[in-house]
């Protein structure tokens, strides 16, 4: 990061506006909500927290990001090669358009430069947690599992490091998940979840400071390590962990693994030990909260299916499963539907989101299919686009520009979907 920003000072626009991107990115990952939010929300009370300038703010960090230079030598030379497209048998549905007022960008050279509009983010390694950057969905903020590292990038680029986390990469932990401090602009603080070569944790990350925990000893595993995180309020983290591998953790009431947990302590020194909410879950667990019915989402996969539950005050309850497991490995709720990503069928499906006077679960559909490879995390915004990343250098076959941020705009409820 730029020094202005280490020191905290935010004299320059640019600074004020990134500042401004990681409070909206909050937002919106549904811990505390915008504006537009609390306008649908039965329970506002149950969400404040949100500053009512921060939508304006935005602005000035696509001015950043437009105004930076291009990618540096070493991103054109890295995983050069000829292109080869996925599958694109699919035929794809409307995609989001540049407004007619808005300029168009010619793209740079370099190796890095996607063909497809949709692709907002390239030449990533293997990808974990993503947020929207801004109210439209063309910034993204997403963690690179493997090298720890909190990128922020549009189409075009270029890429800026929000912050690296030293991480143990084996199987599939590394850089699990993040979310930037309620009061980012003030403290410039980010939670991670992490895999440290002894656990899974997580940590509170400083400008210029090593990790510090903040929930230590969620067991680890050779796989089943990777969960998910989002501020619910501003005092409250909720946190999704895998099972390491091992049911039985995973029931255990002693144990973190295969848990969610509420962190409502953050503090550097011992914490009181989280609230589980729920137990059981599977393996490569995702949250969706839902901002218009205040419902929390959980996908996870087990060794018999991977499923859909709902989180009610009596605990889990199962929406959907999906016997053939096709790796579900990220959910989203948005514009009234329920989508999840999946990893070896390559899919995204929806579900029609269950409501109070409709509550049964249709089968879900096929919206998006073969076009990108490996689906990993997925996050929704509430104009109901979706931004998903590719996991193709670890779980499929990538190409030059992978792996990839994908910005795309579902079909909506009423186009047949056949």
């Amino acid at each position: 990061m730029p020094d202005s920003r280490r020191t905290g000072r935010l004299r320059d626009p640019a600074a004020r506006g990134e500042s401004a991107l990681i409070a909206y990115c909050g937002a919106m990952r549904k811990g505390w909500p915008t504006i537009a939010d609390r306008r649908h929300m039965s329970k506002p009370a149950d969400r404040r927290g949100a500053g009512t300038s921060t939508v304006v703010a935005l602005l000035a960090i696509l001015v950043l990001l437009t105004g930076c230079a291009d990618f540096s030598a070493q991103d054109r030379a890295k995983d050069a090669g000829p292109f080869s497209a996925n599958d694109e048998s699919f035929a794809q549905r409307e995609q989001p358009r540049p407004s007619p007022t808005e300029p168009l960008v010619p793209p740079p050279p370099g190796p890095c430069v996607d063909p497809d509009p949709a692709v907002i983010a390239t030449c990533l390694q293997s990808t974990a947690g993503v947020m929207p950057g801004d109210d439209r969905g063309d910034v993204t903020v997403v963690a690179e599992r493997t090298t720890g590292k909190i990128i922020t990038t549009k189409r075009y680029g270029p890429q800026r490091v929000l912050a690296t986390i030293p991480v143990d990469a084996s199987g599939d932990g590394g850089l699990i998940d993040f979310a930037f401090s309620p009061t980012y602009a003030q403290d410039r603080l980010i939670y991670a979840l992490i895999t440290t070569a002894s656990d899974n944790r997580i940590v509170r990350v400083a400008p210029g400071d090593v990790p510090k925990p903040i929930v230590a000893g969620i067991p680890k595993g050779a796989t089943g390590n990777m969960g998910a995180m989002y501020f619910r309020t501003p005092g409250e983290l909720v946190v999704a962990t895998g099972n390491a591998g091992n049911p039985a953790a995973a029931a255990d009431p002693t144990s973190l693994a295969g848990k969610i947990l509420l962190v409502t302590s953050f503090s550097s020194r011992a914490n009181p030990p989280p609230r589980v909410l729920a137990s059981g879950l599977g393996s490569n667990v995702s949250l969706c909260p839902s901002a218009a019915s205040g419902s929390l989402y959980v996908a996870d996969q087990t060794a018999t299916e991977d499923r859909l539950q709902v989180l009610e005050s009596a605990g889990p309850k199962v929406l959907w499963t999906w016997p053939d497991r096709p790796q579900i490995a990220g959910c989203a709720a948005t514009a009234g539907s329920i989508y999840v990503s999946t990893t070896r069928t390559q899919q995204i499906q929806a579900l029609t989101e269950p409501t109070r006077d409709k509550p049964a679960i249709t089968p879900p559909t096929v919206v998006l299919e073969k076009r990108y490879g490996a689906l990993g995390r997925m996050v929704a915004l509430d104009n109901g686009v979706l931004q998903f990343a590719t996991v193709n250098r670890t779980s499929g076959n990538p190409v030059s520009t992978d792996d990839r941020v994908v910005k795309w705009l579902p079909p909506s409820s009423s186009e047949d979907r056949t």
